[in-house]
């Protein structure tokens, strides 16, 4: 894929994550959106140790001395094991890290109240969440 398509793609799929959260915000409420995102991490984070325990079985059966088919069973689960490994583990540390940056940002700059907020206006081009403190009425941007 040429590099500038590459780019315009990652951005519009990074606009969409971005927008679906603050659409999911807006629907749910921060507190039960960063909950359910903590979920989705952890789940993975489950399908990771699944994935090692299916990898570690592999190992654990496979024999050189083996007919050929059988070995060449096992290391295709193997292989298909340490790829869901990799991937559950990406997404693990991306979902998790993304509701932690968006919750380091929840605390309101005036009054210190976190997660006490409304959103206000959703800026899709910046992926920005602009929101407004229930407390003191302080307005601040949430980068999705």
């Amino acid at each position: 894929m040429h590099p500038q398509a590459r780019r315009i793609w990652l951005a519009a799929i990074g606009g969409s994550i971005a927008m679906k959260a603050a659409q999911t915000i807006r629907q749910l409420g921060f507190r039960k959106w960063y909950e359910r995102e903590l979920i989705h991490s952890h789940a993975h984070l489950v399908l990771l140790v699944l994935s090692a325990v299916g990898l570690l079985g592999s190992a654990e059966v496979y024999s050189g001395s083996a007919p050929l088919a059988d070995q060449l069973l096992t290391v295709a689960c193997a292989t298909a094991s340490a790829a869901i490994g990799l991937w559950a583990l990406r997404r693990y540390v991306y979902l998790l890290m993304h509701a932690e940056h968006i919750a380091n940002q929840a605390v309101c700059p005036q009054c210190d109240a976190y997660a006490k907020w409304l959103p206000v206006d959703e800026d899709a081009r910046y992926k920005r969440l602009s929101v407004r403190c229930k407390r003191c009425e302080c307005c601040w941007d949430i980068d999705l």
